[in-house]
């Protein structure tokens, strides 16, 4: 028998420019909101692979993983049931532009961001000191 477990997903803030990249979701759940680039780590894939695979999806750009944020696993971050994310913080590069489930992106200041899906503001919260280090050093 196969356990039941929670869904394995992966997010990143990316920095480029000097600014943080967000998608605007295409689809459900929080249809039209910004969120952090990410989704389901697929069968075979490290959450490395699958962070680099999923922004380049949705956001076009190339990123190098700076370091692991940390994981969230609130079993009510997601309303279509548990999944646990490995969160990167990642630089960015290239042009981006919205493609796969993104409806649109944006390009945020640290101290502008809008309200996002999921606790995606709260990953940014989290990452501040880690966010604004770099920031400091462009």
């Amino acid at each position: 028998m196969v356990p039941i477990t929670p869904k394995l997903t992966v997010d990143a803030v990316i920095i480029l420019n000097g600014k943080i990249v967000l998608i605007k979701r295409k689809n459900p759940p929080y249809q039209g909101n910004f969120a952090l680039p990410g989704g389901f780590v697929e069968i075979g894939e490290t959450t490395e692979e699958a962070t680099v695979r999923e922004v380049h999806e949705e956001t076009g750009l190339s990123i190098k993983i700076i370091k692991l944020l940390g994981v969230y696993s609130d079993p009510l971050r997601d309303p279509r049931g548990h999944t646990v994310s490995v969160c990167y913080l990642v630089s960015g590069e290239g042009e981006p532009k919205a493609d796969s489930d993104a409806e649109d992106i944006g390009l945020f200041d640290i101290t502008d961001m809008p309200k996002m899906a999921f606790d995606h503001n709260m990953i940014i919260d989290n990452a501040r000191d880690d966010i604004d280090a770099i920031l400091s050093k462009m």
